[in-house]
């Protein structure tokens, strides 16, 4: 478990480093920071990232229990 935390950690920081700045520097470090609070606070797998209308839309897929299939969560924060 904890060697999967570790490599989905550094996914999630690979993912997040490489999201594109689109319009201000200041907005994608905000949907940045949105992104690594919102996986920290749900678990799993960051899937996407983007800004729309004001707002980190932030898409994470989050492992199922048991025998569950996983699930894709979406979140929409305010910058």
């Amino acid at each position: 478990m904890a060697s999967f935390m570790k490599y989905a950690g550094l996914a999630l920081a690979m993912t997040v480093a490489a999201l594109p700045a689109g319009g201000s520097d200041a907005v994608a470090a905000d949907c940045r920071a949105a992104a690594a609070r919102v996986v920290a606070e749900v678990g799993g797998q960051l899937l996407s990232v983007r800004e729309s209308g004001g707002e980190c839309v932030i898409v994470v897929l989050v492992p199922g229990n048991g025998s569950e299939r996983p699930r894709k969560v979406t979140m929409r924060v305010a910058e």
